[in-house]
């Protein structure tokens, strides 16, 4: 049996669309002529005037239309085909997401599809090359600037983390239908959750495909640009708001408990400043930043493994400048500490994205 087959049969094409046109026709026609057996379309609330695409696609016996009533967004489609292939499908090897505007080719589509079935636990992703001509201007900036950020902010090197075409182990369906998001910030999500899980993926190339300068996409460059990176916003307010308690925290210590600390003035401040600040930042984070759930403790443990240790670096650094620069004021004893606590402020993160919200055992 040709190895192309194999990928036809063993794995289930899902096919979310929102108000389709012929490009999606040519799409599902492209799909049922190179051989897949199960072609899962998720109608995510199209209204009357398109129904007939889907009508046409589930005319062939190996299409499946399951429909939203309303429109739930992308990332509620996804999880919807997921949820469906778990329930009638359980015996499928994976799944390939793909767009149905013609941007995903089926040649590009297999490619992925026998990554998958050659590897087995990584999630394949296939990543267009943005440097190519005719590649719409926003499409360049928008994806080199995400490209930049997810590398700065989470840590994770992938060229295009705007792709819709991925290939997906079947064993991970479950745990993907966990993730939250019901719009395109969903994609974004899974990579996030993927790093935590410790889901490694693969970049396969693809043909970059733009048509009509991307016309059809339902990406709304405002709105859902904010979804996707409220997370780092997060993060920065929590950070932001434990800072200000710190450093109001400080302050009032010298100036209340400094006399009687004497030379150990800026330390002992620094130590009463973090137990409160910490606290409240690592609970701010392990809720609502990096969204830990079930490892409380161990999260908790990990923290202060950390904190401790950047609690005596800041303090024995803000002590040793003072003291080079004869400071016996609190104010500036507080300005020179903000600027010791920014610069431990990018090794935390990083530790804490890494190890300490981490999901992996």
């Amino acid at each position: 049996m040709p190895e192309n087959h194999s990928c036809q049969a063993d794995l289930a094409i899902v096919l979310p669309s929102l108000n389709p046109d012929k490009k999606f026709a040519g799409v599902v026609e492209g799909l049922v002529e190179k051989g897949f057996e199960k072609i899962i379309i998720v109608d995510d609330g199209s209204d009357g005037d398109h129904k007939h695409w889907f009508d046409e696609a589930e005319a062939h016996p190996q299409c499946t239309v399951l429909h939203h009533e309303i429109n739930r967004g992308k990332g509620r489609a996804l999880k919807t085909a997921f949820e469906y292939i778990l329930r009638e499908l359980p015996h499928i090897k994976g799944v390939i997401t793909i767009d149905g505007d013609g941007q995903h080719l089926v040649g590009d589509i297999i490619a992925c599809g026998e990554a998958l079935l050659r590897d087995g636990e990584k999630v394949i992703m296939g990543c267009r090359d943005f440097n190519q001509p005719g590649v719409p201007a926003r499409s360049v900036a928008g994806n080199k600037t995400t490209s930049r950020l997810f590398r700065i902010c989470y840590g994770i090197r992938l060229s295009d983390t705007q792709t819709g075409l991925r290939a997906i182990p079947a064993k991970y369906l479950e745990r993907f239908c966990r993730i939250e998001g019901e719009r395109f910030e969903y994609e974004t999500n899974m990579l996030l959750q993927m790093k935590r899980m410790g889901i490694g993926f693969t970049e396969v190339p693809i043909e970059t495909v733009y048509e009509d300068n991307n016309s059809c996409s339902h990406y709304n460059a405002v709105k859902d640009s904010w979804r996707i990176f409220k997370i780092m916003f997060k993060f920065l307010l929590s950070s932001a708001g434990s800072t200000v308690l710190d450093l109001a925290v400080f302050y009032l210590a010298l100036r209340i408990f400094g006399p009687a600390m004497g030379k150990f003035a800026e330390l002992g401040a620094t130590a009463i400043a973090r137990a409160c600040s910490s606290f409240a930042n690592f609970n701010a984070n392990n809720a609502v930043v990096f969204g830990n759930k079930g490892h409380y403790k161990r999260a908790l443990l990990r923290y202060y493994c950390l904190c401790i240790p950047q609690m005596l670096i800041s303090g024995l650094l803000v002590t040793l400048i003072n003291h080079l620069f004869a400071n016996t004021a609190p104010i500036i004893a507080t300005l020179i500490k903000f600027v010791v606590d920014t610069c431990l402020f990018f090794i935390s993160y990083g530790i804490q994205r890494e190890w300490v919200f981490s999901s992996k055992d």
